[in-house]
């Protein structure tokens, strides 16, 4: 995510003063702040990433490398690329890791609210697909209730089976 901060206006930085961590908004607070961030945004990219790899490289090793590659592609010559918490591949780009970033830089809570509606959206389509995990209602976090499902059901293509979560151990998978 990149903001020419000299070119936002009033309306705008009004429209983004809400910006937090995401996960101090509701979903309806995401979904509002979306748009806005988009308007107000010079550049967005978005990635995913397969489960299956995901389970290969490890979600830690496999988001800093999407960080990596999202900062390339809306850096530019002179900016900064900041990260929450982490530091990341390189870029091609001066960067720097911020920790609680989302609570304390405009571009990164931009960036994670984003994410979250992106990933929000995108399991609630999930649940079309594979209908009685619930996932447009736990949107991919384990709750009781979708470790009921995954009892019941078993686990989808959606699951990553390297996740190590007490919950899930606990699950004859």
């Amino acid at each position: 995510m990149l903001f020419d901060y000299e070119a936002l206006t009033l309306s705008d930085l009004r429209s983004l003063s809400a910006l937090n961590d995401s996960k101090q908004h509701t979903p309806e607070a995401r979904e509002a702040l979306y748009p806005r961030v988009l308007r107000a945004a010079t550049k967005v990219a978005v990635t995913s990433r397969c489960v299956r790899g995901i389970d290969e490289r490890g979600l830690h090793n496999t988001n800093l490398a999407a960080l990596s590659a999202v900062l390339g592609q809306v850096g530019r010559e002179g900016c900064l690329c900041l990260s929450d918490g982490f530091p990341v591949p390189p870029t091609g780009f001066d960067q720097k890791p911020v920790v609680g970033g989302d609570a304390t830089s405009a571009a990164i809570a931009a960036a994670s609210v984003i994410a979250k509606v992106t990933r929000d959206r995108f399991m609630r389509r999930m649940e079309e697909r594979y209908p009685g995990w619930e996932f447009a209602t736990h949107v991919g976090y384990s709750t009781p209730e979708h470790r009921a499902a995954i009892e019941k059901l078993g686990v989808s293509p959606l699951h990553r089976m390297s996740f190590q979560s007490m919950a899930y151990q606990q699950l004859a998978l």
